[in-house]
């Protein structure tokens, strides 16, 4: 007989209450209750619009920078008007609680910080700063969103007038920082909560290898299903707002 969806709800926040070092990894489909797509659900995803190796890699940006950014950046300039959700915000108040050592993000979208997340990896990079590809002058990403509205594309800089780039991990491009800090960080992991990531990308998708429990929260299925000690296909948002209510934290103010 199948677990019902209350019992798995019931066996997460036991899990949580058992082991001390868990962490959240997680997707993009933690951010799809805040308005921004994912990559891979069928129809909807993404990359089932655009060729990432195409569109968003570092040879596409090399190879065409004008092309790049009419693609890429409204989608990313647009992150700065988008709210945290109820999952960011459980995550955030999980780690506040001791239930998280912290959250490793796959997103670009600064969403875990401004609900509140303390200790989080950004894997992939992050969209508050940028730097030119010539001479590695910095500078935030609004002086790069600034250039494109005003009619230069590719945007450069000031400086040498290299063509600028965000801080972002692109496809072909070295991992992140974060990356490898994170990967030390989960020396011990207990637990991780897998939230909303399709685990198809390496080597973002082997981090559950260093957790001795792996928790799978994603609406889609994963190749991890069949290793994972809970499986629970169904939205991050609602999960977790049953996670708080059962932990006795119900999310307030909402």
């Amino acid at each position: 007989m199948s677990t019902s969806y209350q019992e798995k709800i019931r066996t997460l926040a036991e899990l949580l209450r058992r082991y001390d070092r868990n962490f959240a990894l997680t997707g993009a489909g933690v951010s799809t209750e805040s308005g921004i797509p994912d990559f891979r659900s069928p129809g909807t995803g993404l990359w089932t619009k655009y060729d990432p190796i195409k569109t968003a890699s570092l040879s596409a940006l090399k190879r065409d920078p004008a092309t790049f950014y009419k693609i890429n950046l409204s989608r990313w300039a647009a992150f700065s008007g988008v709210e945290p959700n109820d999952a960011h915000r459980a995550i955030a108040r999980l780690e506040e609680l001791g239930y998280l050592v912290g959250v490793i993000t796959q997103n670009i979208d600064g969403l875990h910080q401004r609900a509140g997340s303390k200790r989080v990896w950004e894997i992939h990079g992050h969209l508050r700063t940028c730097h030119c590809m010539s001479c590695e002058q910095s500078y935030p990403f609004s002086y790069l969103v600034e250039r494109f509205e005003k009619g230069q594309n590719p945007p450069l800089c000031g400086i040498c007038k290299g063509t600028l780039r965000p801080d972002v991990v692109l496809f072909e491009d070295r991992m992140s920082e974060d990356f490898f800090k994170a990967t030390r960080a989960l020396s011990g992991c207990q637990l991780m909560l897998v939230v909303g990531s399709s685990l198809q990308v390496y080597p973002a998708a082997g981090l559950p290898q260093f957790a001795r429990k792996v928790v799978i929260i994603n609406r889609e299925p994963t190749p991890w299903d069949e290793q994972a000690e809970l499986v629970i296909h169904h939205s991050a948002g609602q999960v977790f707002r049953d996670l708080m209510a059962e932990l006795g934290e119900p999310l307030t103010g909402q």
